[in-house]
């Protein structure tokens, strides 16, 4: 036989499209071409996978071989496409059996020596395989990952040879199936505790509410006033993940250089890039749109720490996932999509110095440059943001009380839980995810809480986008309190969290 068909999987956001391996030997002088847009890893292939063949003790066919990747207009990247390449090339020169190779889809960069080394994106991969009714083989470091798929069917090898004794029955590969169950959420005594946090009773009730309802925060404040510590402690109060919030992220990681590791699992991601990260390293792209910082936070949390030393372009890619809860990359020859759900915590200096209202008196800002370090965050990103509260400096008499010890995370947790299952219940969303129409369905206001808003308003000159934030951070405080209907006290403590609307 001179002609063998297989299939793998490319990638392409967060996609796994459907690639047809179809090799030709034909009489002629030697040659190897691979057609069909691959890029220069696939292109460099042929070598690896002559050298492989070769180790493994196969005969190279010494005539011409053809190796076509369909469809020819999807780019082809990475060396993934190494082994159906060299199971192509032993099927059409009749080395191994064809008769199986089209109940599997196939994937797996080659050594030299024909040892299979792992691949990025093997979820998404998978889970295009299971779709399709076939099984998936694949390099052995990514079958867990591979295997959080429920429905797939997964086969890890080794090396080319022990693929090939498979489709041979002289040994065939063992299914691979990973108990997830043992994988449970992270205990939240894992986390560092919000109790190790002196004082910052109000700084802690944000993140509460933030937490329970989804929302977007700011915390300002000078430096060594705690903003950093409360951040880190934020995952830890966060309400479960589900299974399908679960899947989501680890599909997302698997994209990325680092690949997923099964240890995260059921884990809220925590991402803090440095303020020098770029707009494509915060919400990503490349010649092939890789997931960015936004993206790797999905189902966790975003902390951004010196917000405004970000350059102000870099911020400004944020708004649209913050609202939308995706990033579309566009190049010139293709399209990518990627999801971005995230929690945005994010904390600044009072001015450029830092220390503007504390009570050591350093601060000599004049207030053009405090006009100046505050503008470098656009008033549309600001708007955005659901709670912006102020950190001060704790007092240093509360910071010296050994015995000072606040509400351990875990209880934080228990009411979060409850006020977030409530929102669910409502309306199968948090509330910081609210349309415009859902929070005219969901915040309905009494004629007091009305009024209190309306004064608000003028009095701050909110923004129509500031006021809806407000309606759903009331609607949050009104659920941990466990009360239907919203009141003019809920009113007034979230119009409390627009720190930045009073100057």
């Amino acid at each position: 036989m001179s002609l063998a068909v297989l299939y793998s999987r490319a990638l392409s956001g967060m996609d796994a499209p459907l690639v047809t391996v179809e090799v030709h030997i034909a009489n002629g002088l030697p040659s190897f071409t691979i057609v069909g847009l691959a890029e220069t890893e696939v292109k460099e292939s042929k070598d690896r996978v002559r050298a492989a063949l070769q180790n493994a003790q196969f005969k190279i066919p010494a005539q011409r071989i053809t190796i076509n990747l369909a469809p020819a207009d999807l780019p082809k990247e990475s060396g993934r496409f190494d082994l159906p390449i060299a199971l192509g090339i032993l099927a059409a020169s009749g080395q191994i059996p064809t008769d199986k190779l089209d109940q599997y889809e196939w994937a797996g960069e080659l050594a030299l020596t024909g040892i299979l080394r792992p691949i990025r994106g093997a979820l998404a991969m998978t889970y295009g395989a299971s779709r399709s009714g076939r099984s998936f083989v694949l390099p052995q470091q990514n079958a867990t990952e591979a295997a959080l798929v429920k429905e797939a069917v997964v086969y890890p090898a080794q090396s080319l040879l022990q693929i090939c004794a498979h489709l041979t029955e002289r040994e065939p590969l063992q299914r691979f199936i990973t108990p997830t169950e043992g994988y449970t959420q992270i205990a939240p005594s894992n986390y560092p505790d919000l109790e190790d946090v002196k004082g910052q009773t109000h700084a802690k009730r944000a993140l509460e509410i933030a937490a329970s309802g989804g929302h977007s925060l700011l915390m300002i404040g000078p430096p060594g006033t705690g903003k950093s510590m409360l951040a880190m402690r934020f995952p830890g109060i966060l309400p479960s993940v589900t299974e399908q919030e679960a899947l989501e992220s680890a599909a997302i990681q698997s994209l990325s250089s680092g690949s997923f590791k099964i240890a995260n699992w059921k884990h809220r991601p925590f991402r803090s890039p440095h303020h020098t990260a770029s707009g494509v390293a915060l919400v990503g792209g490349g010649s092939n749109p890789r997931p960015g910082e936004i993206s790797l936070a999905m189902n966790g949390v975003l902390f951004l720490d010196e917000l405004p030393e970000f350059d102000r372009k870099v911020l400004e890619v944020l708004r649209e996932p913050l609202e939308s809860g995706h990033i579309t990359i566009s190049r010139a020859a293709r399209q990518a999509e990627f999801p971005a759900k995230f929690q945005l915590i994010a904390a600044m200096n009072p001015c450029s110095c830092g220390y503007l209202g504390h009570p050591n008196g350093k601060c000599h800002c004049t207030p053009d440059q405090i006009s100046r370090y505050r503008t470098r965050i656009s008033g549309p990103l600001l708007d955005r943001i659901d709670i912006q509260i102020e950190v001060p400096a704790v007092p240093q008499e509360e910071l010296m009380r050994q015995n000072l010890t606040g509400e351990k995370s875990s209880v934080i947790r228990q009411r979060v839980e409850k006020s977030h299952q409530r929102q669910l219940n409502r309306q199968s969303k948090t509330n910081g995810r609210l349309s415009v129409k859902e929070i005219d369905q969901f915040c309905a206001l009494d004629t007091t809480s009305e009024n209190l808003l309306k004064n608000a308003i003028h009095r701050l000159n909110l923004s129509a986008r500031a006021y809806h934030r407000i309606l759903k951070v009331a609607r949050t405080i009104a659920d941990l309190s466990d009360i239907e209907k919203i009141n003019n006290q809920h009113i007034a403590e979230a119009i409390q969290y627009r720190r930045l609307d009073k100057n």
